[in-house]
């Protein structure tokens, strides 16, 4: 019973709780951010993606820790899933500053990673690791195209997601030295493919 409530509780405190950061949020001194209304728009709309990205995230680690048995790996999954929380706040906050809104398919993407990361889990550890390295390399080619795409004068959001695009690196490196299993191509090629319908509706939905 407790582990549902406290599954139930990070679900309902992602979805539906303004997240706070424990580290500020990244910028860039001396750069500030104007932008004309296609500006944030086509900024809102990359942002949007990301913040959809942490609320997979904390459905995936959570998922995670709740399937493993290993007291040392829920707690890996657990302080990761505490990191994770830092880039859904400041996608949040930078969302609210484009004056765009969040996803309205939130609850579906979060229900859909928490099923992926809990069947990876049943699927024993070192493939649960696998999965997170797997998903944080995805994660990282994704953020570097955002650099690419969002305004060239939007030091605010590029700040975040240089930033965001590190710690995944980070996370993915974490999983290996952990023992993560190589997931097998056809496995990365679904994933790949699910990221891109989830990233393709969220920018417009």
């Amino acid at each position: 019973m407790d582990k549902f409530l406290c599954t139930a509780d990070a679900a309902l405190r992602t979805l539906f709780v303004t997240p706070r950061a424990a580290l500020p949020c990244p910028t860039v001194p001396g750069d500030s951010t104007e932008l004309t209304a296609a500006e944030k728009v086509q900024a809102g709309a990359l942002m949007r993606v990301n913040h959809v990205g942490e609320v997979c995230a904390q459905a995936l680690y959570t998922a995670q820790a709740l399937a493993t048995k290993n007291r040392a790996l829920k707690a890996h999954f657990q302080r990761a899933s505490a990191e994770e929380t830092d880039h859904l706040a400041w996608t949040r906050q930078r969302l609210d500053e484009l004056g765009q809104r969040p996803s309205l398919l939130n609850p579906l993407w979060y229900a859909g990673a928490f099923g992926l990361g809990l069947l990876a889990g049943r699927l024993g550890d070192r493939v649960s690791l696998g999965f997170v390295v797997e998903t944080e390399h995805q994660v990282e080619a994704h953020l570097e195209s955002h650099l690419t795409l969002l305004p060239t004068n939007d030091h605010a959001s590029r700040a975040i997601v240089a930033q965001m695009k590190d710690d995944e690196a980070r996370h993915a490196l974490d999983a290996q030295k952990l023992g993560a299993l190589e997931l097998p191509s056809f496995v990365k090629a679904i994933m790949g493919a699910a990221a891109k319908v989830m990233t393709t509706v969220a920018h417009r939905v």
